[in-house]
């Protein structure tokens, strides 16, 4: 026994030596076991076991399979992390692209720049025999009423160049649309969805964070984006 100490005892030592002469990694840094810690540890117990009761090789292969699977986690979670930081910025190069393109958004507001054409669309259902579009000012006042007679079903699309009923071009703001069908019958209010410039991008520690800043209708998450129009 006084051989197998003496001759492991100097080899140990030497080894910590050598260890704290290395620059530090972050791991080490932050107290974590590394690879290296666990083969130390792994030769220290094979060196100082009790040659009469030795390791069990089933033993040493858990220790070995559960410190490989403990690394194994760590790397991909690292991997995972980089995957991330990688998605995030992509989608937000992808979404300051949008920056002063029109897209779809569910909402019952025109917004009217006072010189170029508002545009808006409503979902018409089958056996729809007409619909009106309707647009009221801040006051609530209505402004503007177009008729359209036996629409075809599905995505309609519509265009307010800004003039009232008289052909008076209103001042530039944030208008109320309404589309009232009669469908089979009977008259019922349609969903409505505008398309609004985007005018700027804000980004947030991830991409379920980022929004679009449209043009009257403030921040707008990128799943609330319907379509974007062509540029």
């Amino acid at each position: 026994m006084s051989t197998i100490n003496s001759t492991t005892t100097p080899s140990y030592v030497d080894s910590l030596k050598q260890g704290t002469a290395k620059e530090k990694t972050d791991a080490e840094k932050a107290g974590a076991l590394t690879q290296s810690d666990f083969f130390a540890l792994l030769t220290q117990q094979l060196a100082f076991q009790d040659p009469t009761k030795p390791v069990e090789n089933d033993q040493m292969i858990a220790q070995m399979t559960s410190f490989t699977m403990a690394d194994g986690i760590s790397s991909l979670n690292n991997n995972f992390k980089d995957f991330a930081a990688s998605m995030n910025s992509n989608q937000a190069l992808q979404a300051s692209s949008l920056v002063g393109r029109n897209v779809l958004v569910n909402s019952d507001k025109l917004v009217f720049d006072g010189v170029n054409e508002a545009v808006g669309s409503a979902e018409v259902p089958a056996n729809t025999s007409s619909l009106t579009v309707k647009v009221y000012n801040a006051a609530g006042e209505l402004v503007r009423s177009a008729p359209a007679v036996e629409p075809p079903a599905g995505k309609f699309d519509y265009v307010w160049d800004g003039k009232d009923n008289n052909g008076a071009v209103l001042k530039g703001g944030l208008y109320t649309v309404k589309v009232e069908a009669e469908v089979a019958g009977e008259n019922q209010a349609l969903k409505t969805s505008t398309y609004v410039p985007v005018t700027s991008v804000t980004l947030g520690k991830s991409t379920g964070d980022m929004t679009l800043n449209l043009y009257g209708l403030g921040a707008k998450k990128l799943s609330d984006i319907l379509e974007i129009a062509a540029g």
